[in-house]
């Protein structure tokens, strides 16, 4: 019986110690099973923190960027806003210039209507003389256009003689002729003016020189018109011009005439401009 007990413990013992080593083997398993996904979640760790870490300086850069980007685009919004600016601005300024350039061009337009209106009335004028003078000879009577002024010019031996200012009678005709014309223009206003060569005035009496003979003639000229043709003495003015304005150097007879100029009023050639402004050809 003792050596039964002894024999069953002993079965015992050997089936205790068999079930240990087995869990140990198992435990021993485990543990390396444990440590392989330990080693292997350290180094998928130490990988996560090695890209957390490159994500991280990407993600600085890219917010680096961002902030960048919104700077620029900030600054060409602004940018685009001061551009808007001058635009506005250089869009104005060029209506406003353009307004300028059609006002000028307008201006321009009636100044050209009114010179061609005064130009039509000087032709008026010229047809007008030349149709009452134009028997005369050429030589002794010119009229002419210059400048938008008309000139009639008469030489000294139609009028005068030699170093005199009484008006002879043949002088007296072409006078009326003249006189009959400018009454009929009354808008105009004209100046007689005396002409001499450059020999001296000799003759002794009141003249003391060339400068006294060519105003007397033409204060000569003036009565005749005023008290024999009843020109207006108020569209008239006197003048001498002695020997300092010659037409010719190489034929002093030339130089010796009585030239009258005849002027259209200020106020008349600025009632021309208003009119031309008024008009509708222009105005449209």
């Amino acid at each position: 019986m003792k050596k039964l007990i002894l024999g069953c413990l002993g079965v015992t013992m050997l089936l205790s110690s068999c079930v240990s080593q087995k869990k140990y083997t198992d435990l021993e398993s485990k543990h390396k099973e444990a440590q392989d996904l330990l080693n292997s979640a350290t180094v998928k760790l130490n990988d996560c923190l090695e890209e957390k870490a490159t994500t991280g300086s990407r993600l600085k850069t890219l917010q680096d960027q961002n902030a960048f980007l919104k700077a620029n685009n900030q600054e060409l919004i602004n940018n685009m806003g001061n551009l808007t600016t001058l635009t506005s601005k250089g869009a104005e300024n060029l209506e406003k210039s353009l307004e300028s350039l059609q006002e000028k061009d307008l201006t321009i337009r009636k100044l050209q209507d009114a010179i061609t209106r005064r130009d039509s009335v000087n032709l008026s004028l010229v047809q007008s003389l030349k149709g009452v003078l134009g028997n005369l000879d050429d030589e002794d009577i010119q009229i002419s256009v210059e400048k938008g002024v008309v000139f009639v010019s008469i030489s000294d031996k139609l009028l005068f003689s030699s170093g005199s200012y009484n008006v002879t009678s043949r002088a007296k005709e072409i006078l009326g002729k003249v006189a009959q014309v400018v009454n009929n223009k009354p808008d105009f206003e004209f100046m007689v003016e005396g002409h001499t060569d450059d020999v001296p005035y000799g003759r002794h009496g009141v003249l003391l020189d060339n400068w006294d003979l060519s105003v007397k003639r033409a204060t000569a000229v003036v009565r005749i018109l005023q008290n024999d043709y009843n020109v207006d003495p108020k569209r008239m003015t006197a003048a001498g011009r002695s020997e300092y304005v010659p037409v010719s150097t190489t034929e002093k007879s030339k130089n010796r005439r009585t030239r009258i100029v005849v002027l259209p009023k200020i106020d008349q050639f600025y009632s021309m401009i208003e009119e031309g402004m008024d008009d509708p050809a222009i105005n449209n």
